[in-house]
């Protein structure tokens, strides 16, 4: 009797293959539902300290903490009641941990379909994905979610508490507050001038700015770390996933402190008037906002034009894949550099870190970036002709919405409502536009039927 092999259909097709297909429709269409949810929550007169908030401005609002992006139109503190913050609080953490959910299940999905092994799986390859294997890596995305935020809650409402005149309530308020929109990268403060007023505190700003290294890591990072500290006497080969992420982090990290600190040491309306030991903690507070979470210490908008420049570069670049930061993502940025230095020394095939990158994985990182440079620059275009602001303000502006990190020179709130539209669709398509693109890349990947001539165009 012949029957189909173990795990397939008719067609020899692994069970699930056709549904694994629409995660990404799943993600736009579950994103686009929380988003509407916050924004009809945020219309509510309850949301507000009685001035009646403009759709546009809910709608911008439940965007910008949905995709914890942080650019706001409206004081946080001053126009929203404690049921809108609520509302913005439960936004950031369903977001956050929503989009590192799905981001991690896509990663499995993606590493099954192509055969290969990444550390967020265990046991032997298959190419099904299990729900039980699903339901562990949400129950793990959430452990690592809730530790990483009870731990900064608790160092932040103590210091608040202690070195500040705020009531234990209020400070365990603001410290919850801060932690989970640190943790998401999400950059919602309840302070009208961010922590410009804790620039020279590193009790507030140190923990901050680890937290939003912590959630833009990315969740497949921290199983590794895990997993590496938990065998320390074994032998433990790192996947290069973990390498770029942790590399590539550290080298930008390092890089945006050093540009912070040369660009902004003289500056008077900046860095000039600290001591170096301030300069250097706020070059070091301010080279982690862009990874991406909106928090500042430093006045943007009286920062020189080549650290916005700076600043833009870092922000368009990102943290780590599957965890909370936006951007291109660390990795995609690392691959692109290997590719190049590959070609430069005219070798075929590219190398890093003792492994060889698979042929796909170039053109996949092409493929994420020139999209996400089109819609920065078409965007930086719509904002100059509508609105009275110049270059330097508008493309950090919009590099902030698609990267999603929520840093901005203070012209969002002037932006014309077109303008406010624009920064709506950029936050919304720069949230969960490189997640599902690179995944349904992966997912269509099939080779062809046939090939025709080869023939090179002049490149250069």
């Amino acid at each position: 009797m012949r029957g189909n092999p173990p795990g397939t259909r008719g067609g020899g097709r692994p069970h699930g293959s056709g549904a694994w297909k629409r995660p990404p429709l799943v993600t736009v269409t579950a994103f686009g539902s929380l988003i509407l949810v916050g924004t009809l929550l945020l219309s509510l007169p309850v949301a507000d300290h009685g001035s009646a908030t403009p759709f546009l401005t809910a709608l911008f609002t439940a965007t910008s903490a949905a995709s914890v992006t942080g650019l706001v139109v409206v004081d946080t503190a001053d126009h929203w009641s404690p049921f809108g913050e609520a509302v913005i609080l439960a936004l950031i953490q369903v977001g956050g941990f929503g989009i590192m959910a799905m981001a991690t299940v896509l990663t499995l999905v993606v590493s099954r379909r192509m055969g290969l092994r990444m550390a967020v799986t265990t046991g032997s390859e298959t190419k099904s994905v299990s729900l039980g294997e699903v339901r562990q890596l949400v129950l793990g995305v959430l452990w690592v979610t809730l530790v990483f935020e009870g731990a900064l809650a608790l160092l932040l409402t103590l210091r608040w508490w202690v070195a500040y005149d705020l009531s234990f309530v209020g400070a365990l308020h603001t410290g919850v507050f801060h932690s989970i929109s640190a943790f998401n990268n999400a950059g919602f403060s309840l302070y009208s001038d961010s922590l410009t007023g804790y620039a020279t505190d590193p009790w507030i700003t140190v923990p901050v700015a680890l937290g939003v290294i912590a959630g833009g890591l990315g969740f497949p990072v921290w199983v590794e770390l895990w997993r590496f500290s938990r065998r320390r006497g074994e032998r433990r080969h790192w996947t290069l996933h973990a390498k770029l992420t942790l590399g590539t982090t550290a080298a930008l990290l390092l890089i945006g402190f050093a540009a912070f600190l040369a660009l902004e040491w003289t500056n008077p309306a900046t860095m000039g008037p600290l001591s170096a030991p301030d300069k250097a903690l706020t070059a070091f507070f301010q080279s982690v906002m862009p990874r991406t979470a909106g928090f500042n210490s430093l006045d943007f908008g009286a920062m020189r034009t080549q650290t916005l420049l700076v600043t833009d570069m870092l922000m368009f670049v990102g943290g780590g894949s599957a965890g909370t930061a936006g951007g291109i993502k660390v990795t995609t940025f690392a691959v692109l550099i290997l590719v190049a230095y590959a070609n430069v020394r005219g070798e075929p095939t590219v190398h890093a870190a003792g492994r060889r990158l698979t042929a796909g994985t170039a053109s996949q990182a092409t493929t994420v970036v020139m999209p996400a440079l089109g819609l920065v620059l078409g965007a930086t275009l719509v904002l100059m002709t509508v609105s009275p602001f110049t270059l330097d303000q508008i493309l950090f502006e919009t590099t902030s919405a698609f990267a999603t990190v929520g840093l901005s020179t203070g012209i969002t709130a002037d932006l014309p409502p077109v303008g406010q539209g624009v920064l709506i669709f950029l936050m919304f398509v720069g949230r969960i536009g490189p997640i599902t693109l690179a995944s349904a890349l992966a997912l269509r990947r099939h080779g062809r039927l046939y090939e025709l001539p080869e023939e090179r165009p002049i490149v250069g």
